[in-house]
């Protein structure tokens, strides 16, 4: 009777539940059956003893059936497996039990399983080790670890296994398309710009500027806008690549004429330890070094990642340009021929972080960190050639301009987030932070020699310096909640503040006999501030093989400029009338809808409605007029409105065997007072000369169109394509200004994966761009700002201009080797033939301009990649039963003295 008590109070310490089914320590059982018991184990490969992912695991249990009076089946527990693990617990002890396995390419299982509770009545129980032992052996009963289950593979579907474990390039989500960059061994090395040039429906000019379906996309990093531009990110440290072409109410309504290109960094939960070393070099000399390590252990995650690179880019171009000024200037007009070489050298180093604490099975806190740094050194060295067209008689000058730049950026950005499930499934809630914060500072000199005529002795010399810094500071913070009213329908709701600080500094001296002196009608000072408030709620709901998802967000915001600039001079002060400057903008709503009809033969129809809007950002907003380029001069317009866009999109998706896929979508997007770019002649203050001016405007509406098709195709075991159509046409609606009117294009991009050999793999890919009328608003801020006026966007668009074709062929090689293929080596080039150009006009009333310029042609990479890793198969050990048994044996003796 002292050892059963002993059993009794060891299982009440471990499972409180079981002194009810006890009716207390020496009292009667109540015949509630207790449920203490613990079933698990490990599903792994037969052949090889590795653990299976993927697996599916159900625990049946046999119960009486009041409406048939009959014993029948009921899954009461099931699972998918990680590294082939599975536990279930909380059962009850007594009855039996039925376990099914199930994993595609493998045999299923069913087999019996039961807690045994029998003590061994052979033994001497007087004995208190024996009486011990046959506690110990009742313990392990309701703990009980079903070891090793081996599932044997399943000959007829050997193939199919192998095509699905493997990520495809391209595959589908609900509202996206996920493009999987581990698959891209082209971009390896490489920034996140070279990762953009083989996602489809993006399309990438020589500079690195991105753009969607023809229209600047917003890019997120995890889920989160970023101060991060794409040249600022590894391309090794990337997953993948979510294209989201029409974001719905949960998404920031910003960004109306395009989408969102989400980046999903690298981090690894797998038990035990795991990363990957890598270095390349290319053809110019430049180096990168890079890692990343993850961590795994019991309740902890921890993942570390980094990367050094080099970079030396030479690009060229060629700007023509002739201009004619109104009469009322009584001005001759000028052509203007410029050839200019930039050579831009410098590195950048990128390092990011995080832990994840399992607080227990529902709870989850995780916390992550990034710190970029670089430094860039372009040189640009252009020759102008300016002719002035006097009537019957012409003028010539020649400037020698060289311009050597210094500059430094910094980004520093960490994020906290919470994640509780609740018990009952899909049922979820979130809350994260996000904070990051941007520096730059430059200095650049700007010596010109101008000639009356090339090779003369020069005539005067102008020399300028550009010193700038500025910062980016970046808030969010952000709750969402998920809750499923049923298996097929279920509410979303969330809630997000987003609070931007920017501040600038720029000044420009001019040389004055020899000395510096700063010129206040050319350089600023600004600060900015801006927040968005924002909260959405969806409803979606499946019948049959019809799905639907209602969405509303409202979304508020207000901005607040001001600019700030004092120059002193002998004494005194010299201000700047441009002051303060600010704007609000009420409430709006974002309704979205989203419909889905599967059919018979994997075939599916999408069609979805969002409303977005596009706030102008403060440099176009900005009435500062930068003059430090006397040839590319622009101006804000702090009177722009935001621009609203309504976009319809109808998808058709149909997969056939052997994982081919067809997407074809029809969209139309229609926007109002759509920002754009136009530009208009205008004075400048330092020397009374006329110029022409770039500002924005809100031109009356605009329309884009047009039907996209994307597929994935094997044609052969060794030889995969993935393929990218779009044909469109847009236009821009305005009285006011000259703007190109309809336009029809194309885009084109193919991607060939040939596996040569079982350690060989070649990527061939092609893109065409044809005539293309250009984004509105501008790039989408993929390269470093050195120019201290900003940081991270340029400006590109225009309502007056459009781009000539261009195309390119890329290809690499890859070459896998050791065992499991941990190593590999990669080399790659890029656009083979050297016909990528960015080949731009414009033309107005007052002037037509074409621009055309070439970067880094036929360029060679090498890059060599190692991955290590282990697999920890002791992070769950069993309690040391023996050990507790000898000290409760322990405590009884104490109780009785």
């Amino acid at each position: 009777m002292k050892y059963l008590l002993m059993f009794i109070g060891i299982m009440a310490l471990h499972y409180p539940g079981f002194s009810q089914f006890q009716g207390g320590a020496g009292g009667r059982g109540g015949g509630q059956v207790p449920n203490i018991g613990h079933f698990y184990g490990k599903i792994v490969d037969s052949k090889t003893n590795k653990g299976i992912d993927g697996a599916s695991v159900q625990l049946i249990k046999s119960r009486f059936d009041k409406a048939t009076n009959k014993m029948k089946d009921s899954a009461i527990a099931g699972s998918i497996t990680q590294h082939g693990n599975f536990s279930f617990e909380n059962l009850p002890i007594m009855g039996s039990y039925r376990l099914k396995i199930s994993a595609i390419g493998y045999k299923a299982i069913d087999q019996k399983i039961a807690f045994d509770l029998k003590f061994n009545r052979s033994q001497n129980n007087s004995n208190p080790d024996n009486a011990i032992d046959n506690m110990q052996q009742a313990l392990s009963a309701v703990d009980k670890d079903l070891g090793n289950i081996k599932l044997e593979s399943e000959a007829q579907t050997l193939e199919q296994v192998t095509v699905t474990a493997s990520k495809p390039l391209i595959s589908l989500g609900v509202d996206r398309k996920i493009y999987n960059v581990e698959k891209d061994i082209s971009a390896q090395g490489g920034t996140g710009v070279d990762v953009m040039k083989n996602v489809p429906s993006v399309n990438v000019d020589i500079d690195g500027n991105v753009t969607l379906r023809n229209s600047t996309p917003t890019i997120f990093v995890d889920g989160l806008p970023t101060t991060l531009t794409l040249d600022q990110i590894p391309a090794d440290a990337i997953q993948s690549v979510e294209i989201i072409t029409n974001p719905g109410a949960k998404y920031d309504a910003s960004g109306g004429t395009s989408g969102i290109l989400n980046i999903i960094l690298k981090k690894n939960r797998k038990a035990g330890y795991n990363g990957n070393v890598r270095s390349g070099i290319d053809q110019r000399g430049k180096f990168n070094l890079g890692g990343d390590l993850n961590v795994k252990q019991g309740k902890i995650n921890l993942f570390a990642g980094g990367m050094y690179g080099q970079r030396k880019s030479i690009s060229t171009g060629t700007t023509s340009r002739t201009t004619t000024y109104p009469d009322s200037l009584n001005l001759p007009g000028n052509r203007l021929t410029q050839n200019d070489k930039n050579i831009n050298t410098g590195y950048f180093i990128f390092t990011r972080f995080g832990i994840d604490y399992f607080l227990d099975n529902r709870n989850t806190l995780s916390a992550s960190g990034n710190i970029v740094h670089g430094h860039f050194t372009p040189s640009l060295n252009s020759d102008l050639y300016i002719d002035t067209l006097y009537p019957n008689t012409e003028t010539h000058s020649y400037t020698q301009r060289n311009s050597n730049t210094s500059a430094t950026f910094d980004n520093k950005g960490g994020m906290l987030s919470f994640k509780h499930t609740f018990p009952k499934a899909g049922k979820e809630w979130t809350a994260n932070a996000n904070y990051s914060k941007g520096m730059n500072k430059n200095e650049n000199l700007i010596n010109s020699n101008i000639f009356p005529v090339k090779d003369n002795p020069y005539y005067y010399q102008y020399n300028q310096k550009q010193v700038g810094s500025g910062t980016n500071e970046y808030m969010t913070a952000q709750t969402d909640f998920t809750n499923p009213i049923s298996d097929k329908s279920k509410i979303e709701a969330g809630a997000r503040v987003a609070i931007r600080n920017i501040s600038s500094l720029n000044n420009i001296e001019i040389d004055s006999s020899g000395t510096y002196k700063i010129e206040p009608l050319l350089s600023s000072q600004y600060s900015y501030h801006d927040k968005v408030y924002a909260g959405y709620v969806t409803y979606s709901n499946v019948i049959k093989d019809f799905g639907y998802m209602l969405g509303l967000r409202a979304e508020s915001s207000r901005y607040d400029g001001k600019s700030n600039y004092t120059v002193k001079e002998n004494g005194g002060g010299l201000n700047d009338t441009l002051g303060n400057f600010s704007n609000s903008y009420p409430i709006s709503l974002f309704p979205s809808v989203f419909l889905t009809q599967k059919f018979g033969g994997e075939q599916e129809l999408q069609l979805n409605y969002t409303r977005r809007i596009d706030r102008p950002s403060f440099f176009q907003l900005f009435p500062f007029t930068d003059y430090s380029d006397s040839t590319n001069i622009s101006q804000g317009n702090p009177n722009l409105k935001p621009q609203f866009t309504n976009s319809f999109e109808l998808t058709y998706q149909k997969t056939f065997p052997k994982n081919n896929t067809l997407i074809a979508s029809v969209y139309y997007k229609h926007t109002t007072n759509l920002i754009t770019r136009i530009t208009n002649p205008g004075i400048d203050p330092v020397n009374n000369s006329p110029v022409l001016i770039s500002t924005f405007i809100n031109a009356n509406s605009s329309f884009v169109g047009g039907f996209e098709i994307i597929s994935r195709n094997t044609i052969t075991k060794w030889w995969d394509v993935t393929s990218n159509i779009n044909i469109f046409t847009s236009k821009i609606n305005d009285s006011a200004a000259d703007v190109i009117g309809q336009t029809y294009s194309w885009f084109g991009k193919i991607n060939n994966t040939f596996k040569l050999s079982k350690k060989f793999t070649l990527q061939i890919t092609g893109d065409y761009t044809s005539k293309t009328v250009l984004a509105p608003g501008g790039s989408a801020g993929t390269s470093s700002n050195t120019s201290g006026r900003g940081f991270g966007s340029t400006v590109s668009g225009s309502a007056q201009g459009y781009s000539k074709p261009t195309g390119g062929v890329d290809a690499s090689v890859k070459y896998e080797f050791l065992k499991n293929k941990a190593a590999s080596i990669t080399l790659s080039v890029s656009d083979i033939f050297r016909t990528r150009v960015a080949d731009v006009y414009t033309t107005s009333t007052y002037f037509t301009q074409e621009y055309d310029r070439r970067r880094d042609p036929q360029f060679f990479r090498l890059q060599f990649n190692y991955r290590f890793g282990k697999f920890d198969a002791n992070l769950f050990k069993r309690k040391n039963m023996k050990a507790e048994m000898d000290s409760m044996q322990g405590a009884q003796g104490g109780m009785q003295q």
